[in-house]
């Protein structure tokens, strides 16, 4: 016994043991081998805070969700990538409009779990290994606070340019992110700080996620302003050109790719 995780599909195995709990098919955990346990993934960041959430809000419907998704998914048009589609929640709605859309995700189990649920159209891997793949769209939704997928400086300009080699003309991306600065709690404040100190945007999270024995290794996940979101796009195939933040902290980022 090491004390630490053993590597694996975290997301995966969450999502199957969610959807297990959700519809009582399939082995689920068990509190006192008999009632299903709540399933909750832990977040654990690099200065040793751990958060945990259930998971149970993957599988929500549109009646359950927020009302930058229902504004989010409104906006979408044409060919459609849903990027980190989890269990597919926003993917299936999509098909219920007729919108022609692919869920990606790096989980095998995440793709297997939405494939069960009813998403027709799914691709494993990173949207620089779908590059080749030779698809094309005019949407891009990051949504579930996926506009974390940027990483920070160092990421966003390739994530950029993975998308605009996927793009069609006059393409469009809609990122759901969350401004991290409104809080007073020190021990955000103080991660701020340190990263910053570090040359890293103050939300930028260096974490892992872990649920049951497996845990991921560790990885970047940007929190940010929409103004720090704005200098990552400066310069790119990318121009920011509308923030909503009517539900503040969080706001949605429309980019279209220039002419």
């Amino acid at each position: 016994m090491t004390g630490e995780p053993q590597i694996g599909d975290v997301i995966g195995e969450l999502l199957r043991d969610t959807l297990a709990v959700a519809t009582g098919v399939g082995p689920r955990p068990l509190v006192g081998g008999r009632l299903p346990r709540p399933v909750i993934e832990i977040i654990e960041r690099d200065d040793g805070l751990i958060n945990g959430a259930p998971a149970a809000h993957y599988l929500d419907g549109p009646a359950d969700w927020q009302p930058y998704d229902h504004r989010a998914v409104d906006r979408v048009r044409g060919e459609t990538l849903d990027i980190g589609t989890g269990a597919g929640r926003i993917a299936l709605l999509l098909q219920e409009r007729g919108v022609p859309v692919t869920g990606l995700d790096t989980s095998a189990g995440a793709l297997e779990v939405s494939r069960r649920r009813g998403v027709q159209r799914l691709v494993h891997g990173t949207v620089d290994t779908h590059v080749a793949d030779g698809q094309r769209y005019d949407t891009f939704l990051l949504l579930g606070n996926n506009l974390g997928l940027f990483e920070g400086r160092e990421r966003a300009p390739e994530f950029l340019a993975a998308l605009a080699a996927l793009a069609r003309p006059g393409a469009q991306i809609i990122a759901h992110g969350t401004d991290p600065y409104g809080t007073r709690d020190p021990l955000h404040t103080g991660y701020h700080e340190r990263n910053r100190r570090r040359g890293r945007l103050g939300g930028q999270l260096r974490l892992r996620l872990r649920y049951r024995e497996l845990g991921t290794e560790w990885f970047d996940y940007l929190v940010c302003s929409a103004d720090e979101f704005a200098e990552l796009v400066r310069g790119s195939a990318w121009r920011l050109t509308d923030v909503d933040d009517r539900d503040a902290p969080y706001y949605l980022a429309t980019l279209r790719l220039a002419d």
